[in-house]
């Protein structure tokens, strides 16, 4: 057995995580020219991860099931705004109202994921792009209903909501006084008791895992437990020192929100040990095996995708009320395209992807986010290249992933004809 880590290994690990180094490079860069004081940058970056984290969880099952990066969320979000501008009219607010908003938006996204799934069965094999385009027809529609159905076919009468002629719903919804905040407001601690009672859990979870598997443990994971528990104790003491300690304290953590991630990265990793999880694994690496195994691979398809689209619709729910305001023609536009960007920037591919990659490329791709245009401005004199720069990178990243994925499966290709 190979125990040393040769140069070969290091090469090979640097080609297959290249994306995700390059961002880590520039988030640092950009942080350290940027100049933004660190709490300002933590208190953004929390709410942002609570903001976008569930949106780009809602990706893992397609890509599994061998559908790959599915930009047909955008139709998820959709239904969800549908939703909510109807329970804005209703005047429900609050809790009870996003929770109403999740009930009347699953059936919805349920049955759009049905429809986006027979779609995308159709087309196999190309079935990124399927869905792109069938988010484009889907945004079609979307403004039919809400600029000339609503106020014709559909009777409303809300001079709040509708545009002064009578037809349609104005461009700007807002959810101030509705559902916004409705999940943040929960419960809020500041980060230091998060990450200081977490670094505790932690190391004790490490020496308790450390003392049970004891007998059975090899090289490899023993090192990875030690780095856990070192990492654990500078945290711990770090939260003793009175600077970091007081930047921790003004940066506030939405829990519920958090706790509601961890419940879908829960989700996704108990599904995956389901019969149903496993029907997506073998649809995924090889669909005429999964055939022949007995296996309804288009109906396996047809429920990673409604799932996926039922997560969307929730995660732009989250979205939007952490937000407080729908930009009623604008809001879902950019939902497909920034989460596939963070869960490739977090290391998955078309064909591979885990709650870790998409958390990790939320923190990459949304650090950079809040440190570009300050960073620009500070470089060139001019804050609207980082603008530039955050949009660049959201379709750049999409491009180079996928051309770094082709490349590999030609290199896996030719080493097979090798072979």
């Amino acid at each position: 057995m190979k125990n040393r880590f040769t140069l070969e290994d290091l090469k090979k690990y640097t080609i297959n995580n290249m994306v995700t180094i390059v961002f880590v490079v520039l988030c640092i860069v950009g942080f350290s020219v940027s100049g933004l004081p660190i709490g300002l940058v933590l208190n953004e970056l929390v709410a942002r991860i609570g903001r976008n984290t569930f949106l780009v969880l809602a990706l893992i099952i397609p890509v599994v099931a061998g559908m790959g990066l599915n930009f047909g969320i955008v139709i998820g979000a959709m239904a969800a705004q549908i939703v909510i501008i109807a329970v804005t009219h209703w005047g429900i607010t609050g809790i009870p109202g996003f929770v109403l908003c999740v009930v009347l938006s699953t059936p919805l996204s349920i049955l759009f994921g049905y429809f986006t799934g027979k779609i995308l069965n159709k087309t196999k094999g190309q079935e990124m792009i399927t869905s792109m385009i069938l988010g484009f027809f889907a945004n079609g529609l979307y403004m039919l209903l809400f600029l000339f159905l609503v106020g014709t076919v559909i009777p409303m009468k809300n001079p709040v909501l509708m545009i002064s002629g009578g037809v349609g719903i104005k461009n700007t919804v807002d959810l101030n006084g509705g559902i916004k905040y409705a999940l943040d407001n929960i419960i809020k601690f500041p980060l230091y008791y998060v990450v200081y009672y977490l670094a505790i859990i932690c190391l004790i979870a490490v020496v308790a895992f450390a003392i049970y598997k004891f007998k059975t443990m090899n090289k490899k994971r023993g090192f990875k437990l030690v780095f856990y528990a070192v990492i654990s104790i500078i945290v711990f003491f770090g939260c003793q020192i009175n600077s970091i300690a007081l930047v921790l304290y003004e940066v506030k953590v939405p829990i519920f929100t958090l706790i509601v991630i961890g419940l879908l990265c829960l989700f996704n990793i108990l599904i995956f040990k389901t019969k149903l999880g496993q029907d997506f694994r073998t649809v995924g690496q090889n669909a005429v095996v999964a055939n022949a195994s007995g296996i309804n691979v288009d109906r396996t398809r047809i429920k990673a995708i409604i799932i996926s689209t039922v997560l969307a619709g929730w995660g732009q729910l989250i979205f939007l009320q952490n937000i407080g305001t729908l930009n009623t023609y604008g809001s879902h536009e950019q939902v497909g395209m920034f989460a596939i960007a963070a869960i490739l920037i977090g290391g998955a591919t078309v064909s591979k992807a885990t709650n870790k990659q998409a958390i990790l490329g939320v923190i990459l791709f949304h650090m950079l986010f809040i440190v570009s245009p300050t960073a620009g401005k500070n470089l060139f004199n001019n804050a609207q290249i980082g603008e530039y720069f955050r949009v660049f990178v959201s379709y750049g990243v999409i491009c180079v992933s996928l051309v770094l994925y082709a490349w590999k499966e030609h290199v896996k290709a030719k080493e097979e004809l090798r072979v």
